[in-house]
């Protein structure tokens, strides 16, 4: 199958998937309303970011501290 197949034709194995996601890092972002009789009783808002940490991107959560 030819490189400029549309997506939908192409068929890409999950491991391959998530290694490009990663590797470009991937942001999550979702609002979730619970309504009853247009009385909002639960608002949830997500927003997560995806993405692989090596040696050359270190988390910003390490302390330096070895």
């Amino acid at each position: 199958m030819s490189d400029d197949a549309p997506l939908a034709q192409r068929q890409i194995a999950l491991v391959d998937l998530l290694d490009r996601l990663l590797a470009g890092g991937v942001v999550l972002a979702g609002d979730l309303t619970l309504r009853i009789a247009d009385v909002d009783l639960v608002r949830i808002d997500l927003r997560a970011l995806i993405s692989s940490v090596n040696e050359n991107v270190p988390s910003p959560w390490e302390s330096g501290e070895e």
